[in-house]
């Protein structure tokens, strides 16, 4: 049985070492909450290595918009109100829209946006981008049908020094079905998320899911892996998230995605030794697709608080409403009364 022991062990660090050779610099985990009675929750950590000022805005519909301030943006009116969480108060990180649709973006370093095929088509930036197919769509096959036109070319502005953003996406509608989209030398690629709970970054999604079956067959009572490198906390949102109470009680749904969410988050401040550029779990998020309920929480604060989409004015000549989360210490609960009159936020092109 030990000889046994080791073995799994040696293939488990093999595995890690194939896929995995230092420490990462960037990391976010993503994972779904299927509750009972319709109830999915989408819960995820946003970790970097420097602070990324984020706020809370909630958009009305019948807002024009476009896609980049170069010749040939795509022009539209949204179609739905949704609430973003918008970085640098520039570009929007992620978010849900008033029908229940939630798109996250999350580090991925092998991103490649771009080739010849698609020069010439009308340029995305990647600040409005996920506004985009929220404004636009009501399911995750909705994105689907968008996504394989693929009339767009994705650029955007630098962050934090010259950071790209290389990112790939999670999607998931009201009925829970979710996708993960990647792209990959300018092809999109899209997988159906099937029976899996979580996401995080590197590697690309078939090679993830091939280290999360490893795990899943040796199972997880005893043992899961423990780091904070990214196919280690896919592994543990995943198991956890298979492994909670199924409730129907949206607050308490709400309690078990965040606990799942914290058991794959980085601590704040996380340091090794000669890696000076480690990330950690700056904020995280959980978005109700049932109920239309997006929580927020700064992991600086002393508690969480959230955004009832229900109760806001979403029609079209509303305003924009906004949380500073630079003056969020004080906010807990539900903080949709407490929102802010806005400008809309400037995109970084």
């Amino acid at each position: 049985m030990k000889n046994k022991i080791l073995t799994l062990l040696g293939a488990g660090l093999l595995t890690g070492t194939l896929f995995f050779s230092a420490s990462e610099a960037d990391a976010c985990s993503r994972i779904q909450y299927n509750g009972l009675d319709s109830l999915h929750i989408i819960a995820r950590s946003l970790d970097w290595k420097n602070p990324i000022p984020t706020n809370v805005y909630v958009y009305p519909r019948g807002m024009e918009k476009v896609s980049s301030d170069l010749p040939g943006a795509i022009h539209w009116t949204s179609k739905y109100g949704a609430v973003y969480a918008v970085g640098y108060d520039g570009g929007i990180t992620e978010g849900m829209n008033e029908k229940g649709l939630v798109i996250n973006g999350l580090f991925c370093k092998g991103t490649v946006y771009n080739n010849q095929q698609t020069e010439g088509r009308h340029p995305m930036s990647m600040a409005m981008f996920v506004g985009w197919l929220l404004d636009q769509n009501e399911t995750t096959d909705e994105v689907v049908e968008v996504l394989k036109k693929h009339d767009f070319t994705i650029s955007g502005a630098t962050f934090d020094g010259g950071t790209v953003s290389a990112l790939h996406w999670g999607v998931t509608d009201a009925s829970g079905k979710s996708i993960i989209f990647e792209f990959d030398h300018g092809d999109i690629k899209i997988y159906d998320m099937g029976d899996y709970l979580a996401m995080t970054n590197d590697p690309t999604w078939p090679q993830m899911t091939a280290i999360i079956d490893y795990w899943n067959k040796i199972g997880g009572s005893h043992m899961l892996p423990g780091t904070v490198t990214s196919p280690d906390r896919c592994v543990r949102a995943n198991y956890f998230a298979h492994h909670v109470k199924a409730v129907t009680e949206q607050e308490l749904g709400m309690s078990i995605a965040r606990s799942v969410l914290m058991n794959s988050s980085v601590p704040y401040t996380y340091m090794i030794e000669g890696e000076p550029n480690l990330s950690s779990t700056q904020w995280r998020s959980y978005a109700d697709t049932r109920d239309k309920v997006y929580g927020f929480e700064l992991v600086t604060n002393p508690g969480y608080y959230w955004i009832d989409l229900n109760k806001c004015n979403l029609k079209p000549g509303a305003s924009v409403m906004k949380i500073d989360n630079s003056n969020s210490k004080e906010l807990v609960g539900d903080v949709t009364k407490k929102m802010k009159k806005s400008e809309p936020f400037t995109p970084m092109y």
